[in-house]
């Protein structure tokens, strides 16, 4: 029997939109006894979700950034949580927006890169990253769809970049880990992709037809090495005593 399901484990999903999940990571969670707990970041309790048991919080993509955090204040609520479950060391995990609101809460800035990287495109490793559990990755396009950068966090690794963006991955100790690119996407759902970024993309003369194509070309590897990835990251987490239930 494998000893990650003899205890029934919480994990929270922070959506930040609908057509961002879990993707393929829901999988990898189930197979190790996570129990998921989704929340909805722009209409939920925060109050209530910093109360909730939690052994994992995955803080999902979105269409805003950090940087519109005055005009919509759930992002506020939103990093008061991130910042209470780093001082309780509850294990994160952010992917591309989360990725972002993590590193702020670490005292890193977020900053537009100028230009959009959207696409399959493979990421560089650094020596700490292929040492990782990102080291699966070598070679093995992802998904990329960001417009905003991170600074590595004080004290974190920095773990790969792309021609385009010095800042693809971060990791702080064992328990924090940033993804700037959507390692979690699964290809089957693209259309939903497509069309929830629809105005973006004409913003950018993006084509819908070459996405669908990298999708279908991609998809499939790159699911592999996210199972080996989250997996590996995952079974790698310490121990957490939720404070509530030490309180």
């Amino acid at each position: 029997m494998n000893p990650n399901l003899a205890c029934r484990k919480t994990a929270l999903a922070i959506h930040n939109v609908d057509f961002e999940g879990l993707g393929t990571l829901r999988q990898t969670l189930e197979a190790r006894g996570y129990a998921i707990q989704p929340v909805d970041a722009l209409t939920a309790d925060w109050d209530a979700v910093a109360k909730e048991r939690a052994d994992l919080v995955v803080v999902l993509g979105g269409t805003l950034g950090v940087a519109d955090e005055p005009a919509y204040p759930f992002l506020s609520q939103e990093l008061r949580f991130i910042r209470q479950c780093l001082a309780q060391q509850v294990p994160l995990l952010g992917i591309c927006l989360g990725a972002q609101l993590i590193a702020r809460a670490l005292g890193a800035s977020v900053r537009p890169m100028g230009v959009k990287e959207i696409g399959f495109a493979p990421l560089q490793l650094t020596p700490e990253g292929a040492a990782s559990a990102l080291g699966a990755l070598a070679g093995v396009p992802v998904l990329l769809w960001h417009g905003d950068m991170f600074d590595i966090p004080p004290g974190a690794r920095r773990l790969a970049h792309t021609a385009i963006c010095q800042n693809q991955a971060y990791a702080l100790g064992q328990h924090v880990l940033g993804l700037q690119f959507h390692l979690e996407a699964d290809a089957r759902d693209m259309e939903r992709w497509l069309v929830g970024n629809a105005a973006e993309l004409a913003q950018v003369a993006g084509d819908p037809h070459n996405l669908r194509a990298q999708a279908a070309r991609h998809g499939p590897a790159m699911a592999e090495a996210a199972q080996r990835v989250f997996g590996q990251w995952l079974d790698a987490l310490p121990l957490h005593t939720n404070a509530a239930e030490t309180a």
